[in-house]
């Protein structure tokens, strides 16, 4: 009956979709624009070595934000983690490389920093707000809003973290939602990578 036991789960999901969405599509559309993409270009450097280049600076800092949220949770809102470090720690890291791949995939789709954001936000932070059961409970939804909420991957990491967090819930208990969030995310890692191959190609051309 702690509404912020409810409350903390789904703020650290909204922030690592974001923070790792967003801050990647928009410094890779801002070289774009700015034309320090085009030095890339005649680098020996393959398209995946970019793309690493590209995130990974993005995954360690949202990889610490999740930290640095987890201790707020424990020590300000009294909200210890019951469950195992190292499987939430493990399931915030699948989730933070869905969210860079997709930004990536924004990035390849969009000319414009403003565009990225945008898309981020209309995609990722309304959806995901009110259709992820963050606020609303998706047992209360109409069945239409159930199924597209299906297709969201924030919905499927709030039922994984708040088990762990609040429960104490091991994998054997989130293992399917894990194994949906995993196949999301290997489908925009390849889906992004190759979008990302052939914008290089042409841009080379």
């Amino acid at each position: 009956l702690e509404s912020h036991f409810m409350f903390v789960p789904g703020i650290i999901t909204l922030v690592l979709i974001l923070l790792s969405a967003l801050l990647t599509s928009v410094s890779i559309v801002r070289e774009k624009e700015f034309g320090t993409m085009e030095v890339l270009l005649v680098s020996p450097l393959k398209p995946w070595q970019i793309i690493v280049g590209k995130v990974a600076p993005y995954f360690f800092l949202s990889l610490f934000n999740v930290i640095i949220i987890i201790l707020m949770a424990w020590f300000v809102f009294k909200l210890p983690v019951r469950g195992s470090i190292a499987l939430l720690i493990a399931e915030c890291m699948l989730y933070i490389l869905m969210g860079l791949s997709f930004g990536i995939l924004i990035s390849t789709i969009v000319d414009k920093m403003e565009n990225a954001i945008i898309i981020t936000f209309m995609v990722l932070l309304l959806p995901g707000l009110l259709l992820s059961g963050f606020i609303f409970p998706i047992e209360n939804m109409p069945k239409i809003y159930d199924y597209i909420s299906m297709i969201l991957p924030p919905r499927w990491f709030i039922e994984i973290i708040r088990p762990i967090m609040i429960k104490g819930a091991g994998f054997a208990y989130v293992w399917k939602e894990t194994m949906i969030l995993a196949g999301m995310t290997s489908f925009l890692i390849i889906l992004s990578a190759r979008k990302f191959k052939v914008r290089l190609e042409d841009s080379a051309r």
